[in-house]
């Protein structure tokens, strides 16, 4: 299986191999780089810049994430996953292909989402391969450590499917 030449590629912060902390389960990362929210108090800002990080195809990713037997799934984080939803959609679609499990963090809310997917359906075909969606901006005065998978208490976990 591979990615269409449309979606072969990913502008990316950065990729981890195995989380514990990103979803349940054991889970491989993909960080994106870009977001045009810029969250006060925001996690991983050098994620930030549209401009910077590097390329990687998603071949690749996917090649690196069926090297490991243990994953339960991808986490796709950022940056905004969302202002790279047609590369995202097709690796997504890749990986539940072989049985893997989908979270897509977000700086917008789901209702944000579906109307702009209105406008881009590659917004709608990245939502369609997301099994949990993490929505919402990080509110630095909303800041709980207790929350699982989450930094502040207005996001939400979402189970599209």
């Amino acid at each position: 299986m591979t990615a269409s030449n449309m979606a072969s590629e990913l502008r990316l912060s950065g990729l981890v191999e195995e989380s514990i902390v990103d979803g349940p389960g054991l889970r491989y990362v993909v960080f994106v780089q870009g977001c045009p929210h810029h969250c006060k108090g925001c996690h991983n800002p050098q994620t930030h810049a549209f401009d910077e990080g590097y390329v990687e195809s998603v071949d690749y990713i996917f090649r690196q994430y069926r090297q490991n037997p243990l994953l339960s799934g991808i986490t796709f984080s950022g940056g905004e996953p969302f202002c790279q939803p047609e590369s995202l959609a097709a690796l997504g679609r890749m990986i539940r292909a072989i049985g893997g499990h989908v979270i897509t963090y977000t700086g917008y809310t789901y209702e944000k989402l579906l109307e702009m997917a209105k406008e881009n359906p590659s917004i709608q075909k990245l939502l369609d391969v997301t099994d949990q969606l993490i929505d919402g901006p990080y509110v630095e005065e909303y800041r709980d450590l207790e929350l699982p998978f989450r930094g502040s208490s207005n996001q939400r976990i979402i189970d599209l499917h």
